[in-house]
């Protein structure tokens, strides 16, 4: 029972950690950022908020699928230890 418990509170703790992470978050990297500022002192109007969310939405995709991944490999563990 205790056990449970704890494995709960560790499971919310990691998902609110995982919630709150996205909003801080700046993905550019080095040659994003560059590009970004170069272009941004030739046109005053231009926006990069757009490219931190791409790199951000093509970021995930590979944890959503690691996550995944994990979760199946841990119900078919879990069933092999019941049956």
């Amino acid at each position: 029972m205790k056990k449970a418990v704890v494995t709960g509170l560790y499971t919310f703790l990691l998902g609110l950690l995982l919630c709150i992470a996205p909003i801080s978050a700046q993905a550019q990297c080095s040659m994003c950022k560059t590009q970004v500022e170069s272009a941004r002192g030739d046109k005053d109007e231009y926006d990069a908020s757009g490219l931190n969310k791409g790199i951000l939405m093509l970021m995930t995709v590979p944890y959503v699928l690691m996550g995944v991944v994990g979760f199946i490999w841990y119900r078919h563990s879990q069933a092999k230890k019941q049956g």
